[in-house]
């Protein structure tokens, strides 16, 4: 494997769990899967569609989205929002993740050229 493809597989390692945080603090405001995804690569979450929609899918299951169809509109939409449960969440990963990015900004940098 080469360095470039060993950072890439890293750093989609790292960026993973961050998109679920992403998504349950974004969708305390209403929104559609489009546009999320729209808005979490504006916001440098590199992120595709195939992984987005099963994702808000499991987090609806899981009681942290809920869901409704906007038939307004000539193509209707399933708009998600944060439930109760995941804005708690969501606070609860934001604490952890704010410490952890504390404890790894203490830890020494790196030498290595």
């Amino acid at each position: 494997m080469s360095e470039t493809e060993a950072l890439d597989t890293h750093l989609q390692e790292l960026r993973r769990g961050t998109v679920v945080l992403a998504c349950l603090r974004l969708l305390q405001d209403p929104g559609y899967g489009y546009g999320l995804l729209e808005e979490l690569q504006s916001r440098g979450f590199d992120v595709d569609a195939n992984t987005l929609y099963p994702l808000l899918r499991r987090l609806e299951k899981q009681g942290h989205l809920t869901s409704e169809w906007n038939t307004d509109e000539a193509r209707p939409r399933k708009f998600y929002r944060t439930s109760a449960e995941g804005v708690r969440l969501a606070a609860a990963l934001s604490a952890d993740f704010e410490a952890l990015a504390r404890a790894i900004a203490d830890l020494p940098a790196s030498s290595a050229s």
